[in-house]
């Protein structure tokens, strides 16, 4: 069901991430978030009427460096790029060398390649035999070598074609997806390739998916209250979108050691984030905005379960009476243990990896507040997910609908 009621913190977050990306249209920041293209312009026209902004002024176009019109300063620029340059030259040339003195060290299959070429660029002028001889290679299996030459060049013209269709759906994964999701992104627009071999090109041409990031527990546990049974028993599985969903806060490090703090709702049957919210704090109140916001996506939460772990957040008797008010049953794992909140653990690390690529922290709160805003909205709308067979969470969804639809009929 799509989000209709939506929350006066999303809004500001949509509108946000359309003002502060460069080149961002209507219509590709919409898709992003699951709205409808008029709903994103209308926010943005009201934003900008209410800070009395016109449409010219909110965007304004970076203007291009003037060039030095002094000949002492041309002279000067000349100079340092020639500087630059040489420093360049001299660089290669020390990597050339490095180069030479590490060729004993390539892997043997590597070194008979480059022998055959080398037998290949000299034939001219010693014998085949001569060199091969010299070089210890056996003379037929170059021969053979030689013979498939016209093959391997198609193979690699091949290869440089499906590399960049490969970098294309890589970029547009914002560098996170690895060959899984590369391969089912290839195929879904018509292209038949083994996902072995798109394996092998990523490994060839330097192209890699996001690793994971050393997990951080963060989870307090809260005073002992009335005990909370495990209803899901480590079985994060659901047969119908709206039966079973999870809950869980986790850290985001901004710079100088602070932190916003994310709590999600996370749909048992897509994978999809019904719910979030972000704060400078990790009160109750942050784990039922989260809550509240997974009622009005899914239009209601009657006869629902919810698991979580102990923090002290869902232990609460605010949060308790709130999964009362929405009809809610609750559900709790072990103390002490991960494992009974896989699901959201693997979420969260899943979201910290492809939005804190190379870096430690998301610079200010603004920036994280965006970055992680635009991550969880393309989650739920375009992210491949392994566990819905790499359909996205929201296609994942309107297929089981539209099987459901024909078996009515």
């Amino acid at each position: 069901m799509a989000l209709k009621d939506y929350s006066d913190e999303f809004k500001a977050d949509a509108v946000a991430l359309y003002e502060s990306t460069p080149g961002a249209t209507y219509k590709s920041i919409a898709a992003d978030l699951g709205i409808n293209r008029a709903t994103l312009r209308e926010w943005v026209l009201r934003d900008r009427e209410r800070l009395g902004v016109t449409t010219v002024a909110a965007r304004p176009a970076a203007q291009p460096a003037a060039a030095s019109a002094d000949p002492d300063e041309r002279v000067r620029q000349l100079e340092a790029r020639v500087a630059e340059l040489e420093a360049s030259e001299r660089k290669l040339a020390t990597e050339r060398d490095i180069l030479r003195k590490a060729a004993k060290y390539f892997r043997r299959d590597e070194l008979v390649t480059s022998r055959f070429q080398f037998v290949d660029d000299h034939r001219a002028t010693f014998e085949v035999k001569r060199l091969c001889q010299v070089l210890d290679v056996n003379r037929s299996s170059y021969y053979k070598w030689l013979a498939g030459a016209e093959a391997r060049a198609a193979r690699k013209r091949e290869d440089r074609v499906l590399a960049e269709e490969i970098r294309e759906v890589h970029d547009e994964s914002g560098g996170a997806y690895g060959s899984p999701r590369v391969t089912a992104e290839l195929r879904e627009k018509g292209r038949q390739v083994n996902e072995k071999r798109v394996a092998r090109v990523m490994r060839t041409y330097s192209i890699a998916g996001i690793r994971l990031r050393r997990r951080v527990r963060t989870t307090v546990p809260g005073p002992a209250s009335s005990p909370v049974e495990d209803l899901f028993q480590r079985d994060f599985t659901a047969a119908e979108p709206g039966r079973k969903y999870m809950g869980d806060i986790t850290y985001l490090p901004l710079a100088g050691g602070k932190f916003l703090y994310l709590a999600t709702v996370l749909d048992c049957f897509s994978r999809k984030i019904v719910g979030w919210s972000i704060g400078d704090h990790i009160r109750t109140d942050l784990v039922a905005d989260a809550l509240r916001m997974a009622a009005r996506t899914r239009g209601s939460l009657h006869g629902a379960v919810f698991h979580s772990d102990h923090g002290a957040q869902y232990g609460s008797r605010a949060y308790a009476g709130l999964c009362g008010q929405l009809k809610v049953t609750r559900s709790m794992g072990a103390v002490g243990t991960s494992a009974d909140n896989a699901a959201c653990e693997s979420f969260h690390a899943s979201l910290k990896r492809e939005t804190l690529p190379g870096t430690h922290d998301y610079g200010d709160a603004a920036t994280c507040r965006k970055t992680v805003f635009a991550w969880l909205t393309r989650y739920n709308t375009r992210r491949r997910h392994s566990a819905n067979g790499h359909l996205s969470p929201d296609a994942y969804e309107r297929r089981h609908h539209a099987a459901k639809l024909t078996l009515a009929a």
